[in-house]
């Protein structure tokens, strides 16, 4: 059932907007109910999140929470970026493209509740699987505790850092990086909060 809280959502879509309300016209035919989270329109089944649709410059897209249990035999599950752990996108570049992949967004729809009935867990990976900064390893070797402030915060801010850090290819960066975030482990904040 369409939400009136998500409408304002479509309106906005752009040069997406004919490709997304077809995207939503789909997702409200397998059953789905339809929520605003993080500012675009969710798709749950009994509360979990299923899919949501989200729009890029390039393209719009379907992004599938637990996407890598699907199975992925037309190869149209995308991984975002080598970091994604669970999510998998369906990139659409038109409205006529979703329109003849239409039976195949339903099937994928269809097996990712059957997923979340499942109760299925994406394995994740550990945080002290994540690459540390040779710098921030150093830091924390040196600074007892801002190694025990980090070792305080949840996984998921730790991930966010350690990948927030490592990602420079220059030292000066990757240290310029770690000493503006100090402050904020200390605080207990994550990345973005």
């Amino acid at each position: 059932m369409m939400n009136p809280k998500v409408d304002w959502y479509f309106a906005k879509a752009g040069k997406w907007q004919e490709a997304t309300e077809k995207l939503r016209e789909i997702t409200l035919d397998c059953g789905l109910s339809e929520e605003l989270k993080w500012g675009t329109p969710c798709y749950t089944h009994q509360k979990s999140n299923i899919v949501l649709i989200h729009v890029f410059k390039e393209y719009c897209a379907l992004l599938f929470f637990k996407g890598v249990l699907l199975k992925n035999n037309e190869g149209l599950l995308i991984q975002q970026t080598e970091n994604v752990q669970s999510a998998r996108q369906m990139r659409f570049t038109s409205v006529e493209q979703v329109a003849e992949l239409e039976a195949t967004i339903k099937a994928y729809i269809y097996e990712a509740v059957e997923v979340e009935k499942a109760g299925l867990k994406v394995p994740l990976k550990k945080t002290t699987e994540f690459a540390m900064a040779d710098e921030f390893k150093e830091k924390l070797e040196k600074n007892p505790a801002l190694k025990k402030a980090f070792e305080s915060l949840t996984p998921g801010r730790q991930r966010a850092y350690l990948l927030h850090f490592s990602q420079p290819k220059q030292a000066k960066t990757r240290e310029a990086r770690i000493e503006k975030c100090m402050e904020l482990i200390f605080q207990g904040k994550g990345l973005n909060d």
